[in-house]
């Protein structure tokens, strides 16, 4: 009775019970470890984040202020501008002088300043005549001047204590600068006579919001806090944060305390001003996550733990021999060897594995046999249909051109555009090839100009600098011609423009460059056009980075370097490609 009632325990379930123990010993160790780094991590990632921002802050604010200060000095050094401010006499006169002097002068930093400003002249001369902008009472919502007389703030307090200060060329808030979240930058002019006389003063005022920009990185819905602090003065400018108050004069009332353990205080100073970025960092918004991390890694060591009881008790139970067997063929699977099959004798749960195992390598070869040839028909496809484009869109304002001619019976150059077009059209089709000789593609460009010197007689030049060697490259037809004719469409600017082709072989890359004289790009213009192909010029681009892209990879493609009002250089890289035509034919025999 005593035999039939006693109990043991197999020697691998003993096994499995130590090897558990140390796995969840090890998990314990691992969690607490993972869970102190990761906090650790996190506050040093925010801390990081803010510093970054406030480096950011900084040099946006650094610049802009740079900016009107710039402006200041060029109204303050300007000679002719002095002397159009003491004009006086005949009223015609001081009117003209106030055209041709003192408004474009003033005009001048409004269009040049990125943000929205008012820049304003308090003249001592009571011969000009009085230019009023918008309401200083409301928001600054476009660039505005202003030229008033001096009386307009000689009563001003303000100015009162500044003259009794001796201060000048000072930032401060004056007038509605408080409540609209403004500040003015304001400096006396005086006579180069004897820099004594005093002819005026100017103020330039800017919204804060411009000046310290994006605020995404400051997250003051959760507790973070920004301000703007005049050392000099003790005061705070301007404050976002602190339960969504914007408001800088409300602001400085309700500021809480940064001494009080409960915030990490991060400053900035800027750079030749007495002003100060100050960052408020709640300690609970840098221990935010921790919480959640907390149950992230506490749930990760369960499943964890589950996971290796589950694999210990496979490990003590299974077969040594068909594990290892087992394991060889994963191991060769893993390696892509996916020929190999399992076979075990029985109905156990080592042959339903070894049918699986077959399965799933059979079908993983078939897939990535389909998935292969399915992405090389698919890229071949997106290439052609890139490569179609383009033709329709010259053809279009090619006709139409003509059309134009034909209204004007200019029959003689309606003729040299249609047999030029007809020599362009035989060209692109390349008997039905997507490859052409690169001397192929220079002539096909020439016959493009070919069409626009019908149009432009005399009005261009082109220049083409092809290293020896280079006519031979293969290349995707029609990479050429849409940035030639983007020139004439987009830089042309004046009587007349130069155009330069060139090309060289830069290790086994050939670099193909396209460099005008014209008007140039904006930087924000041509970001917008590589990013939107929808944009004016933006078409043409983007087709034939794509096709480059598609064809060769992503490290091959265009680039285009561009300064407003000094031309445009267009760089185009492929591989050196001698084999083109053959490598096509071959994949689409392929294919087929």
């Amino acid at each position: 009775m005593e035999k039939r009632m006693r109990t043991f325990m197999p020697f691998t379930y003993k096994m499995m019970i130590s090897y558990l123990l140390l796995v969840l010993v090890t998990d314990v160790v691992i969690g607490y470890v993972s869970y102190t780094m990761l906090v650790q991590s996190r506050t040093e990632m925010a801390e990081t984040n803010i510093k970054t921002a406030m480096e950011q802050t900084e040099n946006n604010l650094s610049y802009q202020l740079d900016e009107i200060q710039r402006m200041s000095d060029t109204l303050f050094g300007s000679l002719s501008f002095q002397r159009a401010l003491q004009k006086k006499g005949d009223p015609l006169q001081t009117y003209l002088t106030m055209l041709d002097e003192i408004v474009p002068q003033i005009q001048a930093p409004l269009h040049l300043y990125g943000n929205h400003i008012r820049l304003l002249v308090y003249t001592t001369n009571g011969y000009l005549n009085e230019v009023d902008g918008d309401s200083m009472y409301e928001e600054i919502k476009d660039s505005d001047y202003y030229i008033l007389p001096y009386s307009e703030i000689t009563n001003k307090s303000w100015f009162n204590a500044i003259q009794d200060s001796d201060k000048d060329n000072i930032w401060l808030q004056v007038d509605t600068d408080r409540t609209l979240n403004n500040i003015s930058h304001f400096r006396k002019l005086v006579s180069y006579n004897d820099y004594k006389t005093i002819i005026g003063y100017v103020r330039i005022t800017t919204r804060l919001d411009d000046l310290l920009g994006d605020f995404k990185a400051f997250p003051t819905e959760e507790g973070l806090i920004l301000r703007l602090v005049d050392t000099g003065s003790d005061t705070v400018l301007y404050q976002r944060g602190d339960n969504g108050d914007t408001d800088g004069a409300a602001a400085a009332s309700t500021m809480p305390e940064a001494d009080n353990g409960t915030y990490l205080v991060m400053q900035n100073k800027i750079p030749n001003t007495s002003f100060v970025i100050e960052t408020l960092v709640p300690n609970e918004y840098l221990r935010k996550d921790a919480g959640k991390l907390g149950s992230v890694i506490f749930y990760v060591c369960l499943i964890s733990f589950l996971v290796m009881s589950i694999v210990g008790f496979l490990v003590a139970r299974l077969s040594g021999r068909k594990m290892r067997r087992i394991v060889t063929f994963l191991r060769s699977f893993q390696q892509g060897s996916f020929q190999k099959r399992l076979r075990f004798s029985g109905n156990d749960e080592f042959v339903h594995i070894a049918g699986a195992f077959n399965d799933m390598a059979e079908n993983i070869q078939e897939l990535i046999k389909k998935v292969y040839v399915e992405g090389i028909q698919k890229k071949q496809a997106e290439l052609e249909a890139l490569q179609a484009q383009i033709n329709p869109h010259f053809l279009y304002n090619t006709l139409s051109t003509i059309g134009s001619l034909a209204n004007l019976s200019e029959t003689e150059k309606v003729t040299g555009m249609v047999e030029g077009l007809a020599k362009f059209y035989r060209l692109t089709l390349n008997d039905g090839h997507v490859f052409i000789p690169l001397a192929k593609e220079l002539e096909q460009v020439e016959a493009y100009l070919d069409i626009q010197r019908i149009k432009y007689a005399g009005k261009f030049d082109v220049h083409i600098d092809m290293e020896r060697g280079l006519g031979d490259c293969k290349v995707i037809k029609l990479i050429l011609q849409p940035f030639v004719e983007n020139i004439f469409k987009h830089a042309w600017f004046g009587s007349h423009i130069a155009i330069r082709i060139s090309g060289r072989a830069a290790g086994n890359k050939v670099e193909l460059k396209i460099i005008d004289t014209g008007i140039g790009i904006k930087p924000e213009v041509l970001k917008a056009v590589m990013a939107q192909p929808g944009q004016s010029g933006g078409y043409g681009i983007r087709n034939v980075d794509d096709r480059i892209k598609l064809r060769y990879g992503d490290e091959y493609g265009i680039e285009i370097g561009s300064v407003f009002g000094g031309g445009t250089t267009v760089r185009i890289l492929l591989p050196i490609d001698r084999q083109g035509n053959v490598d096509e034919e071959e994949q689409r025999r392929q294919l087929a």
